[in-house]
């Protein structure tokens, strides 16, 4: 990408907020549109870095079988007083976006239980069709009193949500622990530690449920954790009539050994059970030609979160005063920032050239008229990870890579260069 194209706005850092430093850095570049409260436009660098964290969740469910579909933003009225909840989501709870007219009432999806109810009734109508998961993703809407934290908590934001059909609840409990499997490897290539945690199933049904919460003081839950069992407990969970029976269920002995932590949910699974399936009236025919009702889950992550935790995670101080940030090489939008001076301008268009030709996304600040030291300050307000310097000292084959957050720097010729960077 040329910077030039870009168009990013002149920022003074000395202006950006401390408690969400990165994504305000983003607002101000432009590269993040408020529309109004909790409703973003993404810019190149988001919606780049969405796609990379989106291509880590299809590789990890599609190793597992899961089948990739899409379901419908807006859903009809109908289908949602199938499973009783139409009340729930629009009275009650007050969650969800409806449209009324004269096609009748809709609801903006906040989730899609009742689609994939209906979907997987059509495809599935055998046990010898089980088990079946299948995921989307794509945006939802909910009707958030109070959005803050840009991110953390907005009123239009993108997730991957799946859904798997068994035929008992011994299969449906293999399917949820497939899939806690999965959230582990994601999160891990992700690079966020993330604490799977015992939480309330609320409104989507069912009694089990575990969040999938990452440390952070900007956090809006508070857990308890064990650091020696790897056990953690949404505190809310302390509420239940039944909470020791509910604890015990999850390995969790003694509350002595659990420490209170800030944290923020950024993937949350049920076991629904046959909830769906026998509001909705949707059966398979088993072994004895008898219909039985869908033993269901569904299983959510927010990438709008994630990546505002990726973010935050990234930020780079300089004497406690905000720099920037850099992003992971692994999911960065760009891996390598090429800076020059203008008796460089040819070498550094050859050296784009080549590391695009390699399938290495780069970024030429092909700007005029700026030093430098202003093109090296803005490495750090768009977090790429690698910058290559073609200042004075360039000897037209010697490259110097320099790693945008430890300063490492290494000489390379462009065979090594292309290699290290690939």
């Amino acid at each position: 990408m040329r910077l030039s194209k870009l168009n990013i706005k002149k920022i003074n850092l000395n202006d950006v907020e401390n408690k969400y430093s990165v994504q305000d850095i983003l607002l101000k570049l432009g590269e993040l549109y408020q529309f109004e409260s909790g409703i973003y436009g993404y810019g190149n660098l988001w919606s780049k870095l969405q796609h990379n964290i989106e291509k880590i969740i299809i590789e990890e469910l599609d190793k597992e079988d899961c089948i990739q579909v899409e379901f419908p933003k807006l859903q009809p009225k109908k289908i949602w007083e199938q499973s009783n909840r139409w009340d729930v989501y629009t009275k009650e709870g007050d969650i969800m976006y409806t449209l009324d007219n004269n096609l009748g009432e809709y609801g903006l999806a906040p989730t899609a239980e009742e689609c994939a109810t209906l979907f997987g009734s059509n495809r599935l109508p055998s046990y010898k069709n089980l088990s079946t998961t299948y995921y989307q993703i794509g945006e939802k809407f909910r009707k958030e009193i109070r959005a803050r934290g840009f991110l953390y908590r907005p009123r239009t934001f993108v997730m991957m949500d799946a859904y798997s059909f068994d035929k008992n609840e011994d299969e449906m409990h293999k399917s949820f622990k497939k899939m806690h499997d999965v959230y582990l490897r994601i999160f891990e290539r992700i690079g966020i530690n993330i604490i799977p945690v015992i939480s309330d199933g609320g409104t989507m049904g069912g009694r089990v449920s575990e969040e999938f919460q990452a440390f952070t003081e900007f956090g809006e839950d508070v857990i308890l954790y064990d650091e020696k069992s790897h056990v953690g407990i949404n505190k809310e969970v302390l509420e239940f009539d039944d909470k020791d029976t509910f604890i015990n269920a999850f390995g969790v002995s003694d509350l002595k050994n659990l420490k209170e932590y800030r944290s923020l949910e950024l993937g949350n699974n049920f076991e629904l059970g046959t909830k769906y399936s026998d509001s909705m009236k949707l059966y398979y025919i088993d072994e004895n030609n008898e219909e039985k009702p869908y033993y269901m889950g569904c299983y959510g992550i927010g990438l709008g979160r994630i990546i505002a935790v990726i973010l935050e995670n990234s930020v780079i101080k300089d004497n406690d005063k905000i720099k920037g940030f850099v992003l992971p090489y692994n999911i960065a939008p760009y891996k390598v920032h090429i800076i020059y001076n203008e008796d460089n301008k040819d070498d550094a268009e050859k050296l784009y050239k080549m590391l695009l030709d390699n399938n290495i996304s780069t970024i030429l600040d092909d700007r005029d008229n700026l030093s430098l030291g202003n093109r090296i300050n803005d490495v750090y307000v768009l977090g790429t990870p690698k910058m290559i310097i073609l200042g004075n000292r360039f000897d037209k084959e010697i490259y110097e890579l320099e790693d945008s957050k430890t300063k490492e720097k290494k000489l390379l010729k462009i065979e090594e260069l292309i290699n290290n960077l690939k």
